[in-house]
């Protein structure tokens, strides 16, 4: 497993945008997670080596997901954020994939998202 590494994260009111970025090794299968106080991790968005893209319903329309594979980095851009989108949020690698937490074996140490009205 290989250690990997957020950043960008932190504090924006209501209808701002942040960018996550995350340093990878290059793997199939890369995705975003998030978890708040008291709830599960959530898996919010995957995309393949082929550059095919997943979303959670509660993210779609205004998070993007990207990979660029040349620099090893992963990103998530974060539109319209909302009180509810406050959590840690997680960069996972793996060989499986989809949004369950179960295709990652690499995880970043997370990152906090604060959004407040």
């Amino acid at each position: 497993q290989v250690p990997l590494v957020e950043s960008g994260g932190g504090s924006v009111e209501v209808g701002g945008s942040l960018t996550l970025s995350c340093a990878v090794s290059n793997m199939p299968w890369m995705a975003w997670f998030r978890q708040a106080p008291g709830q599960e991790r959530e898996g919010l968005a995957s995309i393949t080596a082929f550059g095919r893209k997943t979303y959670a319903e509660a993210v779609k329309g205004r998070f993007t997901i990207s990979r660029d594979d040349a620099d090893n980095v992963l990103y998530l851009q974060m539109n319209a954020l909302k009180p509810e989108d406050t959590a840690i949020y997680y960069c996972a690698t793996g060989l499986g994939g989809g949004l369950g937490t179960g295709g990652y074996n690499s995880w970043g140490q997370g990152t906090q998202v604060t959004v407040s009205s």
